[in-house]
Formats: structure tokens, C-alpha cells, sequence
């Protein structure tokens, strides 16, 4: 029976256990560039034991970015920086992805902890925010986004494939495209903030035009051996029913263009929705997108118990268990989730480093925990 410290195979990737590393924005680079920050984190991470470390969403370009401090992946600065994070995330264990975003209409923000609002316009540190339609978010994200025009469509396009390819060539081996969380891709798709009545707007085969579109340049350019993942806003929780099976159905085109996975997540497409937020609150529904769309899946949001996330993949809710706070909480979950759930050896979800001096102490040791 499948279990989290079972190995995950997919396409020429083999994952040595369900634990992933989220993708966790840090807000801390410099004009995209990643630095020691960064090494730290992505090293301890990997460090940990977790079989998958993914670097925060990364800007395709500089109006991508979600804030000044988000991390960018349209230079060979930024290249040359990821290359040494890739190469830091594999020594320590790990297999290296990264998740690249355009932020769309929540672009040209606050830090989270200097206001998680819109930089005023006024401010040199801004920028326009774009997006399918002149709807701001709402809220602190009050800005109005300039409508992008069938020029920015296929401009944006080429900075994901671009973001991609440098991707590939920096050595990671897992690629998540972000359409979650009220971002560009899901700006598109979700009709809170997609109004448009062109090719772009109203049907939903329309509204996820732009994001099949990404989809299919980027799988051109990236490595049929490497998975070529999606994270994505399957429901809003707001007062559209229909929200979760029109996702099946882009997922399932999806799927059919060469999607090897998606990552399920919440739309936040709208800062009025009442989230029931708890405990393994998404499981569920990523065990109906698993069924329905009939693809690998993987889910994050409030897992933190060891017996829980192995339910979900022992259940067949989730292929891959995506872990932030807990991580953030204690690197070296894997371990203790082992040692938890009575797996003999726990010590070999470390590297063999740790792992020798824990099972030294171990057996040599009455009582050692």
C-alpha cells in the first residue's frame, strides 16, 4: 500500500519519498537576484529530508514580480544565482524545482510585513500592474491593472518560455507554472477579474485560452524526461458552484498538453471569499481532481500531522504531500514523520552524514531519541 516514504516516479524524476517543499516566497532578493538568504533556506530545506525542493514563485519578468523582493528569472544574473541554489538543493539530497509567476494585478506590492498593499504609484519602486481586464483586486491591492492587449498576451507567453528554458539549462529538474492565487494565469481564468469579450474572455474554453497557451510553449521548450507541473486555484469559495468542475475540464486539457502534474490550490481571486481554512481542508478536493481529471496531484494547505499526510497518499487523496509551515517549523519533518509513523531506519530520509551519526547514537545508545 502506497505511503509517504514510499518513492514517486515521474517521468525520468524519481522523488525518494511524498514530501515536497512548497513553493514559499521569501521577499528577499535583491532585482531578482537570489542571495546568502536563500542558500540557507533552500539548502536547510533540502537538508531536511524532504525529496522535492521548490524555489518561491519567480518572476518571468521584472512586472511579474509580486513585490521588489521577489525573485526573478529574466537575466543571467538571476541565472547564474539559481544555478548555485540548484546545485546547493541537490547536494543536500533533494531534487531542485522552481515555480515562475507573473503576479498580474497584485503585482507591484508591499512586502507583507511593510503593508502586503500596493506601492503607490508616486513611489519610484513601483510599477503598472497588468492584467485581462481593468479590475483591481480589492482591498490593500486596490490598483487599477492596465487591460493587456493581444501584444502583451504573446509578450508575456515568450517570458515563460524563456523563464523555462533558463530553467532547464540551470540544471532544475521539476517546473511548476503558476496559475494560482490571483495571479496573471488565474486572473485569466477566473471571472472576477476577466471581462473581456475577445478570444481571451467570457466561455470558459476562452478564459483558459492564455494559460493552455503558456502551457504548450513551455512544454516545446522543456524536457520531455523533466516534469512539467501547475499549481492552480481549483475553487474560490464564493458564490459560483461551478468553479471546481470547469477546473476539472482545464485540467484534463491540461493533461492532454503535456501536464504532468498539478498542484491543487485555492484561486484568491477575490478578497470577500470565505475560506474554511483547517486542517487538511483541500484534501478532499484533491482527491475529487485526482479521480475526475485522472492525473498526479499534490495539495498543500494546514498538513502538519504525520498520520495525516500519510492518510492522504496512503488514501489516494494526493501523490505528493506539499509542506510550508511545518517545514518552516522544523526542517527535519521528514524525520520526525518517520520516526512517528515506525518506519524502520528513519535516518535514511536524511543524507547519509546525518543519517550515520543518528544511527550510531542510536543503536549504541539505551533510550536515545
Amino acid at each position: 500500500m502506497t505511503a509517504l516514504f514510499d518513492p514517486f516516479v515521474l517521468k525520468g524524476v524519481t522523488l525518494k519519498n511524498r514530501i515536497a517543499v512548497s513553493p514559499m516566497c521569501q521577499y528577499s532578493a535583491i532585482d531578482g537576484v537570489v542571495n546568502d538568504w536563500h542558500y540557507a533556506h533552500l539548502a536547510g530545506l533540502a537538508r531536511g529530508g524532504s525529496a522535492l525542493v521548490i524555489v518561491e514563485a519567480t518572476g518571468v519578468s521584472g512586472e511579474g514580480r509580486i513585490t521588489p523582493g521577489c525573485v526573478g528569472l529574466w537575466n543571467d544574473r538571476q541565472s547564474e544565482a539559481l544555478r548555485k541554489a540548484v546545485e546547493l538543493i541537490r547536494a543536500a539530497g533533494a531534487v531542485p524545482g522552481i515555480q515562475i509567476a507573473h503576479a498580474g494585478r497584485k503585482a507591484s506590492a508591499n512586502r507583507p510585513w511593510e503593508g502586503d498593499d500596493h506601492i503607490p504609484e508616486e513611489d519610484p519602486r513601483a510599477w503598472q500592474p497588468i492584467a485581462p481586464s481593468a479590475i483591481a483586486y480589492g482591498g490593500g491591492l486596490a490598483r487599477v491593472p492596465r487591460e493587456m492587449a493581444l501584444e502583451d498576451i504573446v509578450r508575456v507567453t515568450g517570458e515563460f518560455v524563456a523563464a523555462a528554458e533558463r530553467a532547464r539549462d540551470i540544471g532544475f529538474e521539476w517546473l511548476e507554472l503558476h496559475f494560482a492565487h490571483g495571479y496573471l494565469g488565474q486572473n485569466f481564468l477566473s471571472p472576477h477579474s476577466n471581462h473581456r469579450s475577445d478570444l481571451y474572455g467570457g466561455s470558459l474554453s476562452n478564459r483558459s485560452r492564455f494559460l493552455n497557451e503558456i502551457l504548450s510553449a513551455v512544454r516545446a521548450v522543456w524536457p520531455d524526461h523533466l516534469p512539467l507541473t501547475a499549481r492552480m486555484g481549483v475553487i474560490e469559495y464564493d458564490d459560483r458552484e461551478e468553479t471546481l468542475e470547469e477546473s476539472v475540464a482545464v485540467i484534463r486539457e491540461f493533461k492532454l498538453r503535456g501536464l504532468d502534474l498539478i498542484d491543487v490550490s485555492l484561486g484568491f481571486s477575490t478578497p470577500d471569499a470565505e475560506i474554511p481554512f483547517g486542517p487538511n481542508f483541500m484534501a478532499s478536493i484533491a482527491g475529487h481532481i485526482r479521480r475526475e481529471a485522472d492525473i498526479p496531484t499534490a495539495t498543500s494547505w494546514y498538513i502538519s500531522e504525520p498520520d495525516e499526510a500519510n492518510a492522504l497518499v496512503r488514501d489516494h487523496q494526493v501523490d505528493l504531500v506539499m509542506l510550508a509551515r511545518a517545514l518552516l517549523e522544523n526542517h527535519h519533518w521528514p524525520y520526525a514523520a518517520a520516526r512517528a509513523l515506525g518506519v524502520s531506519r528513519p535516518a535514511w530520509t536524511l543524507p547519509p552524514a546525518y543519517a550515520h551519526w543518528l544511527e550510531r547514537y542510536r543503536s549504541a545508545t539505551p533510550g536515545f531519541r
